[in-house]
């Protein structure tokens, strides 16, 4: 068994609503500050340390984790699962 480092990174999908990216925008144009920013989105990761035998085990053991967990909703969330050696 080899230890990864598994990011599980989830944000929302193109046209669903990101009020906290809105709300730290619109604190940059309030201030008046970094005008050259026209968008900011938000997003959630988590970090799973695993041992498994290869990456792709890794990867599927974490994404049925977050399935089975219901940790994201798949209607409105693009979930992107990157795998690293420890």
């Amino acid at each position: 068994m080899t230890s990864y480092q598994v990011h599980v990174t989830i944000e929302n999908k193109p046209g669903i609503s990101d009020p906290e990216g809105k709300t730290i925008l619109n604190d940059l144009v309030l201030k008046g500050t970094h005008q050259n920013v026209s968008e900011i989105k938000t997003a959630k990761m988590l970090k799973f340390s695993i041992d498994e035998k290869d990456k792709e085990t890794a990867q599927s053991k974490v994404k049925e984790i977050c399935d089975e967990l219901r940790i994201y909703n798949p209607m409105v969330s693009i979930v992107k699962i990157d795998v690293f050696d420890i």
